[in-house]
């Protein structure tokens, strides 16, 4: 085994940190990073942070051969807290309902609100090469399996109350700073508001909930006279978690409760299974309990009186574990998400991503960035830069150019401890493949065609070889750029401005059908659109460009595009030329 790696990246540095960690901690045995994710609703974007951070650190551990496990508890068995956008009003019912007994959104397969939810996610998960032991909450609280944990619990209540004091007095104090920076913030926050769209509004409002784990309960607020309980019953009536522990005996275990729905009764906690401890005191009793070494958290855990801060003291002083070693990641913003969080109602997921970028382009974006800069996914013409990015180091990575960093960060993105992630054979320029799909809207016996034509010397014989990179061009087409975008050649000449045109315009025209037969592919066309405008003053077509032919080109693209489909700008000209053909082009810009 090697302790150390050779890359460079925070990633090898993380693991450095967390196998020396745990051969001080428990040597020889098995190496345990973790994450927690509450399906109650769209797992996002932001939440895959959450995964792939520590999903990125234990893969690094495998690769160097050491016995690693990531687990992901799913925290089905917290709260419903309320009734999401778009959903029947009705369902408020349930809240205070563990998410596995809230029913599915309407039209569901899944059996549960906490199936809905999670469902999708693990199929992202799948799809990106993570692999997790998943845990469910409901399963290990209603089996018993914290039994003993929730019983040592209510006899350290003295104990964890007085921890948990220590920052209720933090909290009270962070809130009143926090009204008084709201009060002056409140006019800047109402103006970003303004700017901001629907979807950003969602976003930043998603980013908000953190992992979504749970809410910050510690079980005062609940606090009946008979004193501090870190337990919470479910009630055997109405199922929900509105309830209140009047009495409970230590010895004999019988635990007292009243529900506001009117129902009260008696229990042997030792036998009883409908009930979890409070979220402060259940996350540092599963790090004790799981034997956690390395776990992120989100930035909305790093106040004085948050889960993962007096966690780190219950962990220690209560049950005789330790805190995770891990860092606080950073906000995930999304661009260019108007169009879809209209027709969708809610903030980007991973699945939504993965229909529009492949996953190891997904997986570079979280891989490059260390957890606490925050980045931006583009669902907008961003994509498009990325695409280019990412090409431009996979040329550096071949030609041995690339700085360590960025060869690691790739070399995370495309494979796994278990193997490579699949790949697109020929890997087209994503902005060629989506002016391709937008100009021949996805007819696949045109798309060929173009696709062959864009090298002729060595052409694709299939469109599998430009899948699934193609494949998600088209889906981003579709989905996201909005209808008065995309591009529509025309079906007949501008015969008025054609007749309108001035010698300099005709010959220009001139020039480029002209060479269009010699120039067919992507790199002829380029060099040609290009070259015009060069030859028409005087200069080689080599010559680099001056600014005056920097506005002879602009003027020449436009004038192109006007004649071909009817606007100023469109899909960049060789695409289009090669996707309208020679034939239509002559007709188009001949009359």
């Amino acid at each position: 085994m090697v302790a150390q790696s050779t890359e460079t990246d925070w990633v090898s540095r993380f693991a450095d940190e967390v196998i020396a960690e745990a051969e001080r901690r428990a040597p020889g045995k098995p190496i345990v990073c973790a994450s927690g994710l509450s399906p109650s609703g769209p797992i996002h974007l932001g939440n895959l942070r959450e995964v792939m951070t520590p999903h990125l650190v234990a893969d690094e551990i495998k690769r160097r051969g050491y016995d690693c496990v990531h687990i992901l508890s799913w925290d089905d068995y917290d709260r419903f807290r309320k009734v999401p956008a778009g959903i029947d009003p009705s369902w408020s019912e349930h809240i205070g309902k563990p998410l596995t007994s809230v029913p599915a959104p309407p039209g569901s397969e899944y059996a549960n609100w906490a199936e809905h939810f999670k469902a999708p996610m693990a199929a992202a998960l799948e799809e990106l090469g993570i692999e997790v032991r998943g845990i469910s909450q409901t399963l290990q609280y209603t089996s018993g399996a914290y039994r003993d944990q929730i019983l040592f619990a209510m006899r350290e209540r003295e104990r964890i109350d007085a921890v948990l004091d220590r920052y209720r007095t933090k909290d009270k104090a962070a809130t009143q700073g926090r009204v008084t920076q709201q009060a002056q913030e409140s006019k800047k926050l109402q103006q970003k508001k303004a700017k901001l769209d629907e979807a950003e509004a969602a976003a930043a409002e998603a980013a908000a909930e953190g992992s979504g784990a749970a809410s910050e309960d510690d079980g005062s607020a609940g606090a009946g006279g008979a004193g501090y309980f870190p337990y919470k019953p479910y009630c055997s009536n109405c199922d929900r978690d509105l309830t209140t522990v009047t009495a409970y005996d230590d010895e004999s275990t019988e635990l007292a409760y009243t529900c506001r729905c009117g129902f009260g009764e008696t229990v042997l906690l030792s036998e009883h299974n409908r009930g979890k401890l409070v979220w402060k005191v259940d996350w540092p009793m599963r790090w004790a309990y799981e034997g956690v070494v390395f776990e992120p958290s989100g930035v909305d855990h790093s106040s004085p009186g948050s889960s993962y801060v007096v966690g780190g003291q219950l962990v220690k002083e209560v049950f005789g574990g330790e805190q995770p070693i891990g860092p606080m990641y950073a906000f995930v913003g999304i661009s260019g998400m108007a169009k879809m969080s209209s027709s969708k109602g809610g903030v980007p997921t991973p699945g939504d991503a993965l229909e529009i970028m492949e996953a190891p382009l997904l997986r570079w974006l979280y891989a490059r960035r260390k957890p606490n800069q925050s980045f931006k996914i583009a669902f907008d013409q961003e994509i498009q830069r990325l695409y280019d990015e990412w090409d431009a180091l996979e040329r550096r990575i071949d030609a041995g150019t690339a700085q360590p960093a960025d060869s690691a960060a790739h070399s995370r993105a495309t494979r796994t401890a278990a193997g490579e992630l699949p790949r697109t054979p020929r890997p087209l320029p994503y902005r060629t493949l989506a002016s391709v799909a937008d100009i021949t809207t996805g007819d696949p016996r045109q798309t060929l065609r173009i696709l062959r034509e864009l090298d002729p010397a060595n052409p694709i014989d299939t469109l599998d070889e430009a899948r699934p990179r193609l494949d998600r061009a088209q889906n981003w087409i579709t989905t996201h750029v909005p209808a008065e975008q995309r591009t529509r050649v025309r079906e007949e000449p501008d015969t008025e401005l054609l007749d309108g045109l001035d010698d300099s315009e005709r010959e220009s025209l001139r020039l480029l059908l002209d060479g269009l037969d010699d120039h067919w592919s992507l790199d002829g066309l380029t060099t040609l659109v290009y070259g015009v405008p060069k030859i028409q003053a005087g200069l080689d077509p080599d010559a680099k460009p001056t600014p005056e032919l920097k506005v002879a080109q602009r003027g020449f693209f436009a004038l192109l595009y006007r004649l071909l489909v009817g606007r100023d700008t469109g899909p960049r000209l060789p695409t289009l030329l090669l996707a309208v053909g020679a034939d239509r082009v002559r007709e188009l810009l001949d009359g």
